[in-house]
């Protein structure tokens, strides 16, 4: 966050008079750019049939639109969700549910949610709930949590405390993370 202050939420508020002003000055469709990505059908497995999405960019659509401007939101105001370590932090104690239903980082954070890293078994959210079966770790005083290995599970109880590291180097299929404090280490199952 010290790096890049900004990022796109991808957010457009469009006035409508503006947009049918601009779909009447390109005959119906706006020029957006077409953006193609490889993919597989079958996200969890490379060599499923390969497929292109096509989307279009709609943070391009400003271009079409005389006087657009960009707002600046403050972080306080949304939680961004793209990936299963956002997830998990969210899920986590360092955030509370305010009474008109928002997703807050609570006072004590700063306006720093947990840095949490997950190895790439746990993109999908039905991965992510094999990791805590018992609900999301303490990440309140957590500065960064990185979890390397498939087959780690959380106990209940587990509490994070500035950063760790758990590798799972056992071999088999699952290693728990025992109940307890961890502070500033790393930690082998």
């Amino acid at each position: 966050m010290s790096k890049h202050k900004f990022f796109n939420t991808n957010n457009l508020w469009v006035d409508l008079v503006a947009l049918k002003k601009a779909f009447d000055s390109f005959n119906g469709a706006l020029p957006l750019p077409v953006i193609k990505n490889g993919k597989t059908v079958d996200p969890r497995d490379k060599k499923s049939t390969k497929v292109l999405q096509l989307e279009t960019a709609m943070g391009a659509a400003i271009e079409c639109f005389e006087g657009a401007q960009a707002i600046l939101i403050p972080r306080t105001r949304f939680a961004p969700v793209k990936t299963t370590n956002d997830l998990l932090a969210l899920m986590s104690d360092a955030y509370e549910v305010t009474p008109d239903h928002r997703m807050l980082l609570k006072p004590e954070r700063k306006g720093v949610p947990p840095d949490v890293k997950l190895d790439g078994t746990y993109k999908f959210v039905d991965d992510l709930y094999t990791l805590i079966p018992y609900g999301a770790p303490s990440l309140i005083d957590c500065t960064k949590l990185v979890i390397e290995g498939a087959g780690v599970e959380l106990a209940a109880g587990v509490v994070i405390r500035g950063k760790v590291t758990v590798k799972k180097v056992s071999p088999g299929a699952k290693a728990t993370l025992k109940a307890g404090t961890y502070t500033n280490t790393e930690v082998s199952i």
